[in-house]
């Protein structure tokens, strides 16, 4: 992923002439505009202070150099095509021939944690496989930087940033930014304050997760709501740490099992229990067709 030039053009243009025009008017608004775009993350501070965090904690947070307004992946939100993603390369012999090391190298847990849940260990095995290629690619953003920026696009200037930060060859309209745009920041602050208290809970620096261009999380890339309601200590090491392995199957066993799973049940009801997790008959598909091959 490459970072974009930055295009400003007419948009200050507009501001110069309208300056001269209304004057004095309009004082207070170049300076909200401006302390927008120097510090973009800003109204996302305050939001979190007004919402019940502590103060100091989240100015500190945030003053950290490795904390910033992250465009470039946010950007993939409003260009992303499920279609571009080649979904046959998780049921290829190699693919295939990973997973099933995986499952013989992580026999125990895996065995333990199918038992304790009634979840096919076959099943988790193939998420871990498609969500990250079994942990190996946790996502190298930073996820509390992605949610930020995601949660900052409230701010209409932020939004104007991030627009021009998008390449012209890649732009979508600009009425169905600004909506998935509303949408995705009412989305990304709830999911960043569920983020914040989750590593809070277990003791982690939240400046120092990775995560996916979306901010998912870990081995099986939940998202911070997810991991709150769902997280389960698979180790017994009585923490959840979604970059642990046991941790990461046993969330999602549970995840399956409270959304419905039961062991014998049709492939219809898989299939519906499975779209929970991602909504996508792509993926879905995917999942069931690995699981399959594992048996063989």
């Amino acid at each position: 992923m490459i970072r974009h030039c930055y295009k400003w053009g007419k948009n200050w243009m507009i501001f110069a002439v309208t300056l001269l025009v209304v004057g004095s008017l309009i004082a207070a608004e170049p300076r909200a505009a401006d302390e927008s775009s120097k510090k973009p993350l800003s109204s996302v501070q305050k939001q979190l202070i007004a919402d019940g965090f502590d103060a100091a904690k989240i100015k500190r947070l945030y003053s950290r150099p490795q904390v910033f307004f992250e465009a470039d992946g946010v950007i993939l939100l409003f260009t992303y095509k499920e279609a571009q993603v080649d979904y046959g390369q998780f049921t290829n012999k190699w693919s295939i021939r990973k997973a099933k090391q995986y499952i013989q190298k992580n026999e125990a847990d895996l065995t333990r944690i199918e038992k304790a849940y009634d979840v096919d260990k076959k099943v988790i095995t193939a998420i871990l496989l498609v969500e990250t290629g079994l942990g190996a690619s946790v996502g190298t953003r930073s996820a509390l930087n992605t949610l930020s920026t995601m949660a900052a696009l409230t701010d209409p200037v932020v939004r104007n940033q991030l627009w021009d930060f998008i390449p012209d060859s890649k732009k979508i309209s600009r009425k169905k930014f600004e909506k998935k745009a509303t949408a995705r920041s009412k989305w990304a602050y709830e999911e960043l304050k569920a983020f914040l208290k989750y590593t809070a809970r277990e003791g982690l620096d939240p400046a120092s997760i990775p995560g996916s261009f979306a901010g998912a999380v870990g081995v099986a890339q939940f998202m911070p709501t997810n991991i709150l309601a769902y997280g389960k200590d698979g180790n017994n090491d009585e923490r959840v740490d979604m970059l642990n392995h046991a941790d990461s199957m046993a969330s999602i066993a549970n995840f399956l099992k409270s959304h419905g799973w039961r062991p014998g049940q049709s492939r219809k009801k898989a299939e519906k229990i499975i779209y929970n997790y991602n909504h996508s008959s792509y993926y879905v598909n995917t999942i069931l067709k690995i699981s399959s091959r594992l048996k063989s």
